[in-house]
């Protein structure tokens, strides 16, 4: 397999468990992200089927019908983007005729960009009979504090991937790890959403300094805690690793993949494995 080709599968790869993450929290925090990064007050929602047209491959990320404040309804479509997409604006214009011609209600849509570089991709078409535009949301460009001073773990977790401000990036870290330890209810939780935090610290390449911060706030968190995770996790995801690496079949994107680590994590196990065995 080629290098070009590997790089692509594990482009993809990174990119589904990015997805999952907010597919699988954005229910619990929709209301607050729309107060607060998108500036709707809703007063009611409803979710839409996202098979508007049975042809189309992709779907929509998030498809609801809102009414806000004002009594306006419509119909809000977020797509949520790790890299630049030079057809995005393409998709974009396509998904709002189908919702249109759908559902005959107004449409609001947004992309939320994930990655750490200012997006270039295209926001508008102006031809000769038609204009379109879409508005792209970089958290990187929003303050840390939006999210930290959530109450959700779920909505914590994105403070990550905005702008940590003029703060150093290790007190940052310890900030959010607190906040996720302090809304967090049951170990089976706590363990759930640090490991969400470490995939998606590998956006903005904060895997190991992440675990530094974890490591040395260890001491402050609940001790059942950090033996649960802190400790225990790492040595048995470690131990898993290390097994998949000496049986030698598995690339190390794969083994990540598998464990829900970070390459960076096994690399480092196959490097402590190389050591001993020295």
């Amino acid at each position: 397999m080629d290098k070009d080709k590997k790089n692509r599968q594990s482009s993809g790869r990174q990119s589904a468990q990015y997805d999952k993450i907010f597919k699988e929290n954005f229910e619990a925090i929709i209301t607050d992200i729309m107060q607060n990064v998108l500036d709707i007050s809703a007063v009611s929602m409803e979710e839409l089927p996202d098979d508007i047209q049975h042809t189309k491959e992709r779907k929509p990320d998030i498809l609801k019908k809102i009414t806000d404040i004002n009594n306006q309804t419509f119909v809000l479509q977020i797509e949520f983007q790790v890299k630049d997409e030079f057809d995005m604006v393409y998709r974009m214009a396509e998904y709002f005729i189908m919702i249109e011609r759908k559902y005959k209600l107004s449409v609001k849509q947004f992309v939320i960009f994930l990655g750490s570089d200012k997006p270039t991709m295209p926001t508008e078409l102006n031809r000769e009979r038609l204009y379109f535009s879409y508005p792209i949301i970089s958290l990187s460009e929003l303050d840390y504090n939006i999210f930290l001073k959530s109450d959700k773990p779920e909505e914590i977790i994105l403070s990550i991937l905005a702008n940590f401000k003029d703060e150093d990036t290790e007190s940052a870290l310890k900030n959010i790890i607190h906040r996720i330890e302090e809304t967090t209810t049951g170990d089976f939780s706590l363990k759930r959403y640090f490991n969400q935090l470490r995939v998606l610290a590998q956006l903005r390449n904060l895997e190991l300094k992440l675990k530094s911060a974890m490591d040395s706030i260890a001491e402050y968190i609940k001790e059942e805690r950090d033996v649960l995770y802190l400790r225990g996790l790492d040595k048995g995801t470690a131990k898993f690793v290390s097994y998949l690496l000496q049986e030698g079949k598995k690339t190390f994107e794969q083994i990540a993949d598998i464990t829900g680590t970070t390459v960076d994590f096994v690399k480092a196990v196959n490097q402590k494995i190389i050591d001993e065995n020295k």
